[in-house]
């Protein structure tokens, strides 16, 4: 492999290209020799296995975006070897365009505690057919649902017409308080666990995050009364070093079913929301999930619900006067 050493210059991005369908008999040599005839090249590398053989892609980096320009013009549709080759920009993975996926299975929170499986199949029904259904009810009865439909299509079209719909009364909207996020309806494809632990991870290693800044603070909710800072830690201490923990109490020193537990680094964290999200301890299921600032929740919630604002609703809980969006701190 060819390699610039300043790498403030390689790791600009500018200039670099991605060539696919290489011929395996393509070295880091040839590949040079075919490029270099645009312009200086900081890097040049075919990709190879662990035996050391080409895996059919190696990336090229000018020293100029116009010479990649060139080399793209030039050789992109090019037969070199026995291989027709396709040259394009390369683009870093945060940069790329998610591939879209194809599901048939969502989750519907926030049902109302009046909805039975015919209503829900009236409100959900006419956008395609359900192959399967089924209401279930968290430790404090709060209603939730999954949907399975026959098609791709029929799931999509589920979750842009119904995501974000208020179902609630005129006495719930009036009982609403202003610190509280309004209950809507929330109805988005059916995440997997290594997916929830994939976004965690992601949020909580965010350049500015409280996450960057002090460790990875968790919320954790649906905790028994009985629960004190030492049993909380105890349940979580498996997964890494906790920094910090406390079980809020009342004024009659009963837990209030809510707690914070802060990790040393992201990964912990991950693995703590892996293994102890939805899991039941002392006939509850527990809510985890990564804590927010009170800032940082309200200005998500403003520009969810702002006029006009797109985007769909997260899953990670609706929190409100129970101290979801409150940090621990150190």
């Amino acid at each position: 492999m060819w390699s610039q050493r300043d790498p403030s210059l390689r790791k600009s991005g500018a200039g670099n290209i991605f060539v696919r369908n290489l011929d395996r008999n393509i070295d880091n040599k040839a590949l040079y020799d075919t490029f270099s005839l645009f312009g200086n090249i900081l890097s040049c590398k075919v990709a190879c296995d662990h035996a050391g053989k080409s895996r059919g892609y190696g990336f090229v980096h000018y020293e100029t975006e116009e010479a990649a320009k060139q080399a793209i013009e030039r050789v992109n549709g090019m037969q070199i070897g026995d291989k027709t080759v396709e040259v394009t920009r390369f683009l870093k993975r945060d940069d790329r365009e998610p591939a879209p996926v194809a599901y048939t299975n969502i989750y519907v929170k926030n049902v109302p505690p009046n909805f039975d499986d015919d209503m829900l199949k009236s409100m959900f029904g006419g956008y395609g057919t359900i192959t399967s259904s089924a209401i279930l009810e968290d430790a404090k009865g709060r209603k939730f649902s999954f949907i399975n439909y026959e098609t791709t299509e029929s799931a999509q079209k589920a979750v842009e017409e119904l995501n974000g719909k208020d179902l609630r009364t005129d006495e719930q909207k009036e009982e609403q308080k202003e610190d509280e996020e309004p209950a809507l309806l929330f109805v988005g494809r059916a995440q997997s666990k290594a997916e929830r632990a994939r976004e965690l991870k992601k949020a909580a290693t965010a350049p500015g995050t409280q996450a960057r800044q002090q460790g990875v603070n968790l919320y954790v909710k649906n905790l028994d009364e009985d629960m004190s800072d030492a049993s909380l830690k105890e349940l979580f201490e498996t997964f890494g070093t906790i920094t910090s923990v406390v079980a809020m109490k009342d004024e009659k020193d009963k837990c209030k079913g809510f707690g914070f537990v802060c990790f040393a680094s992201p990964d912990e964290a991950t693995k703590a929301v892996t293994e102890m999200h939805l899991k039941v301890v002392k006939g509850k299921p527990l809510y985890v999930g990564l804590a927010e600032k009170k800032e940082a929740r309200q200005e998500r919630l403003r520009q969810r619900y702002q006029p006009g604002a797109g985007g769909m609703p997260g899953m990670m809980g609706k929190g409100g006067k129970d101290g979801m969006g409150k940090g621990m701190g150190k």
